[in-house]
């Protein structure tokens, strides 16, 4: 089975503290690495407003990851420990692999029609335009 890729965003309480929302950071490091997948990357993007009340609230602390597993074992697992997680108000997994396949099958194929199709030369350079009845060029009238 092929590895896949996963954008993880997990939102947690804005009155959670930094040391708190380390340890749900670490906790999901570990049952990752347990489970075979691998958090390729993680950032903090700090407290943030919402767009909308969520568990009525109006701001979260937010945290990004980036997953890489070939098992889908390693996702339905995170997800299952956000869920019980105390200070995670929201989460969302999305998965990347089908789409960043899709953009690169697009760009093969727009290189190959272009490689088929004839350039066109470039316009040649327009010559100055014949002198206005009174001795100066058009462009220099004003």
């Amino acid at each position: 089975m092929e590895e896949r890729q996963y954008d993880l965003i997990f939102i947690c309480r804005p009155d959670t503290p930094e040391a708190d929302v380390d340890k749900v950071i670490t906790t999901l490091e570990h049952v990752a690495a347990e489970k075979g997948g691998k958090i390729e990357k993680t950032e903090k993007w700090g407290r943030k407003r919402m767009a909308y009340r969520v568990a009525k609230l109006r701001e979260g602390f937010f945290v990004y990851m980036v997953v890489r597993s070939s098992h889908g074992e390693v996702v339905k697992e995170l997800e299952r420990r956000l869920k019980v997680a105390e200070p995670v108000i929201k989460y969302l997994t999305v998965r990347l692999d089908e789409e960043l396949k899709r953009q690169e099958k697009l760009k093969r194929h727009r290189e190959r029609r272009a490689a088929r199709r004839p350039r066109k030369a470039a316009p040649a350079p327009m010559q100055p335009s014949s002198p206005v009845p009174g001795g100066e060029p058009a462009a220099a009238a004003s």
